[in-house]
């Protein structure tokens, strides 16, 4: 039965798993085209939390009674799911922390402080979301690091003979996002790895718009760390994931002091701290146990459905979308590039004579979420040219959209288009 429900995505069926999208907005059924913000969550998710609270709720690695086992075998099985989901080689490799952006700042403030010096380069990319450029901005006043940014193409894609031609023997770390949030690209990360590396620089990957779309397999992109958010792909908010390599996350400095990051700990014989085992290393107090129980449910859910039916029905959905917008509307610029291999489940684009916040209202009125704004990638707007007061207007697809939705989105941009 698994197999043939993996044999096709049907979002029809899926739909009935999300108790959100029943609810009417403004008297119309919901049309939920902001999931590159956020995903909604199936029940399965939803009633693993509560279980939780409801039947196990006790504080983990605390204490031998059962209530604690219980929590902490969840807890740590989740660790072993997530690994499995991206082909991580052990759970020891995988910490979990509040979301992407902390994964960011736990590399840059612990391996970046450690391994870091004064003159040496981080190279990063200008469709870079601002997690991936403020960290490293700060450590340029920390450690006196230099910030490289490799260009992109009119096209939307990545402009890889500048990244090349930027990488040298003062590169560290090359640090890039895996699909662009605002543009949807989806950039090479397997030859981005392979060109670092030739170099001696490690490379971090921003997965946060990847990992839930499309199978992810850290072995082979070859990545040292991966990092994504947990909300983004229908678990909840506040569990993220930091993958590491094994070797390097254990030559790295924990990033938070306190309880359960460490073994032992004495002052008689003079003040001394050891560390505790990979990856509670860096879990440093009580952590987000039910968000973790969320997570795992949610990699559940999509195991059953297969990453590459997830992909496949992403990709028929925007392809979809970019032909009505094309052939049917008239002031609408789209942005990205439009090669289908290259594109992930992500249209920004403006309305002539409109601003993206007011076409986002107007989109709201009937019953549409899309997202409005700069979407953290404000450098990208201004490299792009793209009103640079306001920014640009998201939809952004995931397994329960529908064609027919995107007919109604698309009856209504009409409407907005005629008023200009």
């Amino acid at each position: 039965m698994e197999d043939e429900f993996k044999m096709c995505l049907d979002p029809y069926k899926i739909r009935g798993d999300f108790p959100i999208l029943s609810r009417k907005i403004y008297g119309k059924n919901l049309i939920y085209f902001d999931n590159a913000a956020t995903t909604q969550k199936p029940r399965q998710v939803i009633d693993a939390i509560c279980n939780y609270y409801r039947e196990k709720n006790a504080n983990i690695h605390r204490g031998v009674h059962m209530l604690s086992q219980e929590a902490s075998e969840l807890y740590e099985e989740a660790h072993y799911k997530v690994a499995k989901f991206i082909n991580a080689s052990q759970a020891e490799e995988i910490v979990f922390v509040k979301n992407t952006t902390e994964a960011i700042n736990l590399v840059a403030y612990s391996w970046g402080i450690k391994n870091l010096e004064r003159g040496d380069e981080v190279l990063t990319t200008l469709m870079e979301h601002h997690s991936n450029i403020v960290p490293w901005y700060l450590l340029t006043h920390v450690k006196g690091v230099k910030v490289k940014v490799a260009g992109i193409k009119n096209d939307g894609t990545l402009d890889m003979d500048d990244l090349k031609g930027l990488i040298n023997e003062k590169t560290r770390l090359v640090t890039v996002v895996h699909t662009s949030n605002f543009l949807g690209t989806i950039n090479n990360v397997k030859e981005i790895c392979k060109v670092a590396h030739e170099a001696g620089a490690l490379v971090l990957v921003d997965g946060a718009q990847s990992v839930p779309h499309m199978p992810v397999n850290v072995k082979e992109i070859n990545c040292d760390f991966l990092v994504f958010s947990g909300h983004k792909m229908l678990g909840p908010t506040g569990i993220g994931v930091l993958y590491g390599k094994r070797e390097i996350l254990e030559e790295t400095p924990p990033f938070m002091g306190g309880g359960d990051m460490i073994s032992e700990v004495h002052y008689a014989s003079g003040f001394s701290i050891k560390w505790n085992s990979l990856p509670w290393k860096f879990e440093a107090g009580t952590p987000n146990i039910a968000g973790g129980i969320g997570l795992s449910a949610a990699i559940e859910y999509l195991n059953r459905i297969g990453m590459e039916n997830v992909r496949k029905h992403e990709r028929e959905i925007t392809n979809y979308t970019l032909r009505k917008i094309e052939d049917d509307l008239s002031k609408v610029k789209i942005y990205g590039p439009r090669k289908p291999s290259v594109r992930g489940g992500i249209i920004s684009f403006n309305v002539e004579g409109v601003g993206p916040h007011e076409t986002a209202l107007m989109l709201d009125e009937h019953g549409i979420a899309v997202r409005s704004g700069f979407h953290c990638t404000q450098p990208l707007h201004e490299c792009k040219q793209v009103n640079a007061r306001e920014g640009s207007v998201r939809a952004s697809f995931y397994i329960y959209n529908t064609k027919e939705e995107v007919d109604k989105f698309i009856n209504v941009m009409k409407k907005i288009e005629g008023i200009t």
